[in-house]
């Protein structure tokens, strides 16, 4: 990813190279050879960098058909899975379970908590499940939470950023004074990140997965409303609540890296899914409900929905800072692959403001310091 920005960065500065030495030559005509020397040995250097780009990213495309099959043993690891009650995280911590790992499933409900477990140890009676309860809009709760985990859990392996809320008609606000959507999606999951930390620290090969969606693609971080308090549109805020999703796994990864934390942080999203989001955000009767009635039969299972998460939480393969989803027409559905990444989350000057912006709304500090 870094190599083919810098390939990008390459190919852009060869024809001011070339005009320079265009100017150069005529000046000096003994400068021609070398200003044609210097300019060839720049598209080189672009081509060579390009090239490289090209294959680092073959090499980060998963197996179109990876499969809960090609999942290898998860025995030992810890996962803490939020929206695990149903949809794309029930199925989460449902696969995870088979693999033998010991899921945490985090949700506001413990009766839903308690039906989960019940239903995935009635096909797996060994599964090791705890259910936590938390309302990500309230970060009181996402801390108290952070703080029974750091006492009862020796390490987290893998923490799976996924529940969330999508577009409710009428504009709400959280316990802390943001708009539910930003709260639910996107900030309560910053600071469970922040708060798990030091347990993923102890892992041995950690990794942080957080949940967008294909709205990111028109979404848009509005500085200047970023709670909705002038114009609430319920899809424009989901949009931008997802786009921030993308951007804080992104943004993870590079702040990581300098500080060694030694996370892997990737993002994934399951196209459209057949879940309770459009039940639970506009409702059944409202024209997106029916909408989304209509073609049903083209998305995707919550099973199939999974897959992307699934892939990015265990397979060896996964590269950190990439994000996956399915591949067929418009990301909807199809095969496992890269997915779209919008101009938008590319920008890392917004990434590391809105993460600066994050740590203020919230009160919320990652460490600076290396591992």
């Amino acid at each position: 990813m870094h190599t083919r920005n810098f390939a990008l960065s390459a190919s852009r500065r060869a024809p001011a190279l070339s005009i320079a030495h265009q100017r150069l030559a005529t000046r000096n005509p003994r400068n021609v050879g070398a200003a044609w020397r210097q300019r060839l040995a720049a598209l080189c250097l672009a081509a060579v960098a390009a090239f490289a780009g090209n294959s680092a990213r073959a090499q980060a495309a998963p197996k179109p058909d990876w499969s809960l099959a090609d999942m290898p043993s998860q025995a030992g690891r810890i996962f803490v899975v939020t929206g695990g009650t149903s949809g794309m995280g029930f199925e989460d911590a449902k696969a995870l379970a088979a693999a033998g790992a010991r899921v945490v499933i985090v949700a506001r409900n413990p009766e839903r908590g308690a039906e989960a477990i019940a239903k995935i140890r009635a096909d797996d009676p060994d599964a090791q499940l705890q259910f936590e309860s938390v309302d990500l809009a309230d970060l009181s709760t996402v801390r108290a939470l952070g703080a029974r985990l750091r006492d009862s859990l020796p390490r987290v392996d893998g923490l799976i950023n996924n529940a969330a809320i999508m577009a409710p008609p009428e504009r709400g606000t959280s316990p802390d004074g943001l708009e539910a959507q930003f709260a639910t999606n996107y900030a309560g999951h910053f600071v469970l990140t922040a708060e798990l930390l030091p347990l993923l620290r102890r892992s041995e090969a950690p990794r942080v997965v957080t949940l967008s969606s294909i709205a990111a693609l028109r979404g848009r971080i509005d500085f200047h409303d970023l709670q909705s308090e002038r114009s609430y549109e319920p899809m424009v805020a989901y949009a931008q609540s997802k786009l921030a999703c993308l951007m804080f796994a992104r943004e993870l990864q590079r702040r990581s890296d300098a500080a060694g934390w030694g996370l892997q942080s990737l993002a994934a999203h399951p196209g459209v899914a057949v879940t309770e989001l459009v039940a639970r955000g506009p409702g059944l009767d409202s024209a997106q409900g029916q909408q989304w009635a209509s073609r049903r039969e083209h998305y995707q299972t919550a099973a199939q929905g999974a897959i992307p998460t699934l892939f990015a939480a265990t397979a060896p393969e996964a590269v950190g800072g990439t994000y996956y989803g399915p591949t067929g027409p418009m990301e909807i559905n199809g095969p496992l692959g890269l997915a779209t990444v919008p101009p938008a989350a590319q920008d890392a000057g917004v990434a590391a403001r809105l993460w600066s912006v994050t740590e203020q709304l919230t009160e919320t500090r990652f460490p600076a310091g290396a591992r």
